[in-house]
This record gives structure tokens, C-alpha cells and sequence, in this order.
């Protein structure tokens, strides 16, 4: 995202409002902190109205300001706003609204995209009247359509209407522009071509009488259909900042004009340079035409993903109302209604299954084929289809809060932003229309000057070649497109990218770091072992265990009952429970005395542990957590608990190692634990035994020597490294908080996801590069072409028609090659043999007690 700072000439002083602030050493604080601002001529703080009036004496710097008043210990409250603008064509159109928006007072950042025509704004809250940015665009020479605070999108179906009907007046336009150039082309050119018909020209029309109707014909071409040219061309060069519209108005005026001039005051004209071009700028107009339907139509094409997002949206809901389920909109489900669900609905909101069961279709979320059984206290997901049974349940979230919503929001954020790579654009443009201007002039000059004669004629048609092969079109194109379509493609396969740095930040990557605890492994443990001691039953030991258990609320405590209830075990009723921290429980079940616990309760109790101390350490050696069971004073047996490994897991580790990637894992767990799944899954480095704030620590460790570091994790506790890392990945079956902190979002909660989200940064980044390539290597091969840099060595000279056709053909060009990244495939999927090559249960488990 651009940052500008605001011109401010005429600004004498600007509001600031500030929250935090609660007394009079407050206000000072600030104010001094304000007054050290460069540019700043006085700042004065208001405790009751909580605003700071600051006076500039040169350039206002709103930016500098905040972050003085931010880093004094004060928040700055800063909304955003998205404004849909209408009329931009190329990349100098863009630097030009930035501009414009940037200078007007409050607003701090300004970013905008041509491919969403959209402009994303962070002002100062309650400063920034929505009418001054509006009259900033019109005064730039756009016209501004609606604004929303940002979020999703309410007004997708005007802004589809308007691209419609957009789409709808260009290709009428093309249609009579085309109908009107064939003539003069088919005659002009044929006469050229075929002798036969220039004879018979000749012979039947007189030339006169044919350059008339020339004209007529390239007229009607000229100030009908090519009139939008002139509406935002000629305003354009009379403020002295011409874009890519200025740029065609020049050069198919000066081929009609001198048209014109040769048609009726050929007199005027040196002997020998009385030509016509009338067909150079029919067709320049018609080509330029057509240049903007196929790029209207690809960039209609780009937002797809969205599309098909939000028609994952049910319309209705059935809601119950006074004692009945009666449909209504989903705009009037609210938060705690009670909803319906049949068989074949979609689910209009998220919320927590009441009473019935089925399976629901969650592949839109986690690209999981294979229904999720859904019963009393699942969540559901709004967007997600119910398949076979039928349920209530109760709305949790509804519109914008959904997760849905919450999806569509960030594919819209990601691809409204910006790459740092976009700079490079925005420098070039910046001065790209003058100095094409200027080229062109110098080339009308060179010709006149040194060319042969009719040297008139050729300073005309090179200059206006110039001129029109040169449009940035392509250039700012380049980047948004890709942008459009790389982060809707990733949408469909469960990748979110929260913004546009992460997109080009991730293709950097050299170590993926990864939590264990809910990233590697599944995050539920589950009982693997139960080895019991002579003379005891094994059922018999289990329910007893169970029974115990069932009054802790550990997760491990959680993995033996869930075991002992699918054996269909009955639990008996306990007695005298008590827990001895960092030891181990007891309790009395049915008259029997029960204890469970690490080796040192055993050993407390007297209970002689040395019979299965070798089958102890081979579960431990395992990574898995064993646990020994003593009942009425006898040692029963000895179990163990794990957090099983996701099945896709070790087939993504082998994925990154295939990438050149190394691969660290940083958990809480003990070391003997971390170390045991490393070596099983082949990780790189092992970094154990660390709190919240170690990992963050670990990051900055592993990032030594300037490698890239890109931190998977899902857990509260994740969140200060995700925010930590180069790129933050966050495996979206985790809490709100990691998510929040991270920049990109795996739906699935496969690891996966990973290798598919770099492997996809590559694809795109790669993609913006040959685009840029195209664009910047098409304008500097070209404009020396044009100016006819090859006639005195092979007597090439290009055309203003085929510059017009080429630079048409260079933005659609740069669009289709962006619409190839819709078929861009993942690298690694779930595969029989990668899902289950390994046996999950044979990995280890986090640290217990």
C-alpha cells in the first residue's frame, strides 16, 4: 500500500484525534511529542475533546504525526474506506487518484487498484469528510461510485451491473466504429494491395469525392465512438497530467486532423506531403476499442473466485417465529434464532447444532470431500450443504461475522493490495506519459528536421506511432491481475492470503517452521497401548482406569474414557477422589483402590514399577506419554496416550524437503518428545521445551544468517510468532487469535496447505514478473521502433495502425497470461500412500501434567 504524504501547501492546520489519554501530563506528553515533528509549526492537545490542532509550517505530514503520538504511548483512531472509481485506464490513472486522494486532509494511506477500480483509504476517524474525497477523484478526473466501510462487498450485484453495462456501451461502440472503418480500410489499404482496384478507383471516383467520404466515415468514428477519449483526454492535458487517454486523442487528432487539412486546404500543405490518414485514425480508434472489451471482459473474468464465493451464500432461512419455522431473508436471521435445516439446505449462518443429526458438506471450507457427521453441539458453517438428515440448531454469527464473510473479506482485502513489487510500477509511471509525450515530440522534430521528403508525412505518422504504441496500459495491469486471479485460485484451494505482501514475502521461504500441538499432530489425544500385568483383565482394567479418569478434566484423562466408552465399557461410580499435582490420581471405584500416574507416584505409593519399565521406555522412546495403573497396591498395567500425527503430515514435510526446504519444529513439549517425532518425520531442527515467548526467540534464531522464516502454527500461543515470522501461516481449525495474527490462512487445517501456498506465491509472483517483463520490455522495444529507429538500416517503418493494434494486444496479452494462474494446479495432494504410509498412532504425544 502507497503512502503519500499530503502535499499540504495550503493546509494551516489539521485535527488528530487520540484515545488513551487521561490527564494533564497526558496533553503535555503528546504535545511535546508532536511539536519534534518536522514540518510541524505548533501543536496544541485538548484533554475533553481527546484531538490534538496541529499547525504545519511547510509540507503537512499526517503520517509522521501518528506515528509520534503512537509511539508517545496514544492510539489514533483510523477508519478504512473502499470507494469504486470509474474512469481509470492505465497505470498513470492510478498514481494520479492516489495522488489526489492522498493530499486531501485526515487521510493517511491511499492505495488503488486498477484491476477492482477500487480504492482502499485509511484516514483519521471523524476527520475526513467522505465528500472531499470525492471531490479530490472528480477533481483528478474520475468520477467516484459508492463507498462501504471495509468489509464484504454489499454492493456486488451494482458493481457486476456496472461492469455489465460498461462492457455493453464498448462493445456497442466497437461494433460501430468497426462497421465505419472496414470501408476506408478494405479502400485505402486495397488500393495499395491490389492495383486492379486502385485503377478501377480511379477510373469510377474521382480522389476527392473519396477522401469526402473518408472523412465522413472517420469522422463519425472519431467523435462517436471515440469520444470517451476525448472526455477524459482532453480535462487530462488541460490539468497538465496526461494519461493513456491523452495519449490516443493526440495521436488520432493529428492523423484526422491533418486529414482534414489535406482533404479541404491541401494549399496549405507543402508540395508533395498532401496524404490522408484518415484510415490511421479510424482504425487506431477502433483497435483501442477493441483493446478495451477484451480487457473489460478478462477483468470481469478475474473476480470470479469471489463470485462463486458469494454464491455459497444461501438467499433464506427457515427461522422459527412464534412456535413455527417460517422462511424469511438472510438479512433477518439474528444472533440465538433458532434454524431449520433439510436435507439439501444450505447453512445460512454459522452456529451450534440443537437437537437431530446428518452430515454436512465442508468441502467449501476445507476442501474435504467426504461429509462430517454433525450432531447435538457440533458447529456448522454457513455456505456448507446438508446432505442426508435433518437438525436445528442456533445462529452463533450472522452476516458479516460469519466465516464465509469472513473469507470473502479477506480474498477482497488480499486482492485490493498492493505488492512491494508494484513500486517499481509506480516510479516509472509516474514520469512514463510525459516522457512518451516528449518522445513523440522529439521524433516529429528529428523528422522534420533529417528525414526525406515528404518529411511533414513522416514526422506525422512516426510521431503518432509513438504516441500510441506506448499507452502503460499493460503496465498497470501487470500486477493487480495477477494478484486477482492468484489469490482467488488460492481461495478455491483453502489458502487465504490476509494481504499482498505475504503473497510475495512467501515465495522467499527457506525454513518452515511448525508447531506440533494441533499442526503436526491432530491436537486430540488419543489411548494407543494398554499392556496389563499378569492376572488382571484388560476390559476389567480399562473401565476402572476410566472411571477415575472420567472426573479429571486433562486431555489426557479425556483420550482413556473416550477409549473405555467405544469399548462400550461401563463406568462405575467413584469415591474419595483426589489428584496429587505433578504425581498422578486416586480414587475408589466399587470397593476397589485405583491409582494412575507417572513412575515417581508409583513409587510414592510403594508399588514396584521394575517389571514394566522396559515396555515404559519403549513407548516413551516412541514419543508416546506412558502412564502406570495400580489397583488395590498392584501395578495393573501400563498405558499410553498420543497426540496422533495428521495423516497428511508426513506426506507434507516430504513436500518442502522436496523443495529445498528445511523444515524446524518449535513446541512446548519435552525434548524426548519433540525429538521423537522429528526423527520419525525426518524434521530438520528441533527446538523444544519453549514458552509463548520463546518461540518468538526460536524465529529469530532460526533466521539467522538472513534466511526467511515462515511460522505455521494454530494455538493462542502461536500468535506473538506468527506475528513474528517473515510470513505467519495459521491453520484455520485454530483459535480466532492465530488467525488474526497470521497473513496467511489454511481453511483445511492440513499441513499441505503449506507446500500449496508457496508453491502458489511462486506461481504468482512469476507471473507478475513475465507481465512486467512484457510490459516494460514491449514500450522499450517499441517506442524506437515506432520512431523509426530501423528505417536507415532496413527502411522499417511501423505503421500508426499496427502500433495501435500491438499496444491493444500487449494489455490483453498481460490479462491472459494472468488468467493461466487459474489453472494453476497444487503440488501436492492427499494420496493413499502419503496419507497412510505411516501409522499415526506410532507418533508421539505432548507432554502430560
Amino acid at each position: 500500500m502507497n503512502t503519500h504524504s499530503n502535499p499540504g501547501a495550503a493546509i494551516i492546520g489539521q485535527r488528530f484525534p487520540i484515545a488513551g489519554m487521561s490527564c494533564a501530563s497526558c496533553v503535555r506528553r503528546v504535545e511535546k511529542s508532536i511539536a519534534n515533528v518536522t514540518g510541524v509549526s505548533s501543536a496544541t492537545v485538548n484533554l475533553a475533546t481527546e484531538s490534538a490542532e496541529v499547525v504545519f509550517s511547510g509540507q503537512a505530514n499526517p503520517v509522521a504525526v501518528v506515528t509520534a503520538i503512537k509511539d508517545t504511548g496514544y492510539d489514533v483512531p483510523v477508519e478504512s474506506t473502499e470507494i469504486e472509481i470509474e474512469g481509470m485506464t492505465c497505470a498513470s490513472c492510478v498514481r494520479r487518484v492516489e495522488l489526489a486522494i492522498a493530499a486531501v486532509p485526515g487521510v493517511l494511506k491511499a492505495s488503488v487498484n486498477l484491476a477492482t477500480e477500487r480504492a482502499t483509504i485509511e484516514s483519521l476517524s471523524g476527520t475526513t469528510p467522505r465528500a472531499a474525497i470525492d471531490a479530490a477523484i472528480r477533481k483528478a478526473g474520475y468520477e467516484p461510485r459508492h463507498a462501504e466501510v471495509a468489509g464484504v462487498a454489499a454492493g456486488a450485484d451494482s458493481r457486476e451491473e456496472v461492469r455489465s453495462r460498461e462492457l455493453s456501451q464498448l462493445k456497442r461502440d466497437l461494433g460501430i466504429a468497426a462497421t465505419l472503418t472496414l470501408p476506408i480500410f478494405v479502400l485505402e489499404m486495397g488500393s495499395h494491395l491490389f492495383p486492379a482496384l486502385h485503377h478501377w478507383l480511379l477510373m469510377n471516383v474521382s480522389q476527392q469525392a473519396l477522401y469526402i467520404a473518408f472523412f465522413v466515415l472517420a469522422t463519425i468514428v472519431q467523435f462517436g465512438p471515440g469520444l470517451r477519449f476525448y472526455r477524459k483526454g482532453v480535462p487530462a492535458l488541460l490539468r497538465l497530467a496526461p494519461d493513456m487517454n491523452s495519449l490516443v486523442v493526440l495521436g488520432s487528432t493529428a492523423a484526422w486532423a491533418y486529414s482534414v487539412i489535406a482533404t479541404f486546404a491541401p494549399w496549405v500543405l507543402p508540395a508533395g506531403t498532401v496524404n490522408v490518414y484518415f484510415e490511421a485514425s479510424a482504425v487506431i480508434v477502433t483497435l483501442i476499442l477493441l483493446g478495451r472489451s477484451l480487457e473489460a471482459k478478462a477483468k470481469g473474468r478475474t473476480s470470479e473466485a469471489i463470485k462463486r464465493l458469494m454464491g455459497l451464500q444461501a438467499k433464506s432461512a427457515r427461522v422459527e417465529r412464534n412456535g413455527e419455522f417460517v422462511d424469511v431473508a438472510l438479512e433477518e436471521v439474528a444472533v440465538g434464532d433458532v434454524i431449520q435445516v433439510r436435507p439439501g439446505d444450505k447453512m445460512p449462518v454459522d452456529g451450534i447444532v440443537l437437537s437431530g443429526s446428518s452430515f454436512v458438506d465442508e468441502s467449501m471450507i476445507s476442501g474435504e470431500p467426504i461429509p462430517v457427521s454433525k450432531g447435538e453441539g457440533a458447529e456448522v458453517i454457513g455456505g456448507t450443504i446438508n446432505k442426508t438428515g435433518s437438525f436445528t440448531y442456533r445462529a452463533i454469527k450472522v452476516g458479516a461475522d460469519t466465516l464465509l464473510a469472513q473469507i470473502i473479506r479477506m480474498v477482497e482485502t488480499a486482492q485490493g493490495s498492493k505488492l512491494p513489487i508494484q513500486a517499481l510500477v509506480d516510479k516509472v509511471t509516474a514520469w512514463f506519459v510525459p516522457a512518451v509525450m516528449a518522445a513523440a515530440l522529439m521524433t516529429f522534430l528529428a523528422w522534420l528536421s533529417f528525414g526525406p521528403e515528404p518529411a511533414v508525412t513522416f514526422a506525422l505518422v512516426n510521431a503518432v506511432a509513438v504516441l500510441i504504441i506506448a499507452c502503460p496500459c499493460a503496465m498497470g495491469l501487470a500486477t493487480p491481475t495477477s494478484i486477482m486471479v492468484g489469490t482467488g485460485r488460492a481461495a478455491e484451494l483453502g489458502v487465504l492470503f490476509r494481504n499482498g505482501e505475504a503473497l510475495q514475502s512467501l515465495k522467499s521461504t527457506e525454513v518452515v517452521a511448525l508447531d506440533k500441538t494441533g499442526t503436526l499432530t491432530a491436537g486430540k489425544p488419543v489411548m494407543t497401548d494398554l499392556e496389563v500385568a499378569k492376572g488382571f483383565q484388560r476390559a476389567e482394567v480399562l473401565a476402572l482406569v476410566a472411571a477415575v479418569e472420567a472426573q479429571s478434566e486433562h486431555p489426557v484423562a479425556t483420550a482413556i474414557v473416550t477409549a473405555a466408552k467405544e469399548e462400550g465399557l461401563v463406568l462405575g461410580a467413584v469415591d474419595a477422589f483426589d489428584a496429587v499435582p505433578g504425581f498422578g490420581v486416586y480414587a475408589a471405584v466399587g470397593g476397589r483402590c485405583v491409582a494412575i500416574g507417572a513412575d515417581r507416584y508409583m513409587s510414592r505409593l510403594g508399588i514396584d514399577v521394575e517389571p514394566s519399565v522396559e515396555i515404559a521406555a519403549r513407548m516413551g522412546q516412541k514419543g508416546k506419554t506412558p502412564l502406570y495403573a495400580a489397583i488395590d497396591g498392584m501395578l495393573a498395567a501400563v498405558i499410553a496416550v498420543s497426540d496422533p500425527v495428521k495423516p497428511t503430515t508426513p506426506q507434507a514435510i516430504r513436500a518442502l524437503h522436496e523443495m529445498g526446504l528445511k523444515v524446524a519444529m518449535i513446541t512446548g513439549d519435552n525434548r524426548r518428545t519433540a525429538e521423537a517425532i522429528a526423527t520419525q518425520l525426518g524434521i530438520d531442527e528441533v527446538v523444544a521445551e519453549v514458552l509463548p515467548d520463546g518461540k518468538v526467540e526460536a524465529i529469530k534464531r532460526l533466521r539467522a544468517g538472513g534466511r526467511a522464516v515462515t511460522f505455521v502454527g494454530d494455538g493462542i500461543n502461536d500468535a506473538p510468532a506468527l506475528a513474528e515470522a517473515d510470513v505467519g501461516v495459521a491453520i484455520g481449525t485454530g483459535t480466532d487469535v492465530a488467525i488474526e495474527s497470521a497473513d496467511v490462512v489454511l481453511m483445511s487445517g492440513d499441513l499441505l496447505g503449506v507446500t500449496n501456498a508457496i508453491a502458489l506465491s511462486k506461481a504468482t509472483i512469476g507471473n507478475i514478473r513475465q507481465n512486467l517483463f512484457w510490459a516494460f520490455a514491449y514500450n522499450a522495444s517499441l517506442i524506437p521502433v515506432a520512431a523509426g529507429a530501423l528505417y536507415p538500416v532496413s527502411g522499417t517503418l511501423l505503421s500508426p495502425m499496427l502500433a495501435a493494434g500491438a499496444m491493444a494486444m500487449s494489455s490483453v496479452f498481460v490479462l491472459g497470461n494472468a488468467m493461466r494462474l487459474k489453472r494453476f494446479q497444487p503440488p501436492t495432494r492427499v494420496t493413499v500412500g502419503g496419507a497412510s504410509s505411516l501409522n499415526p498412532a506410532e507418533y508421539p504425544a505432548p507432554t502430560v501434567g
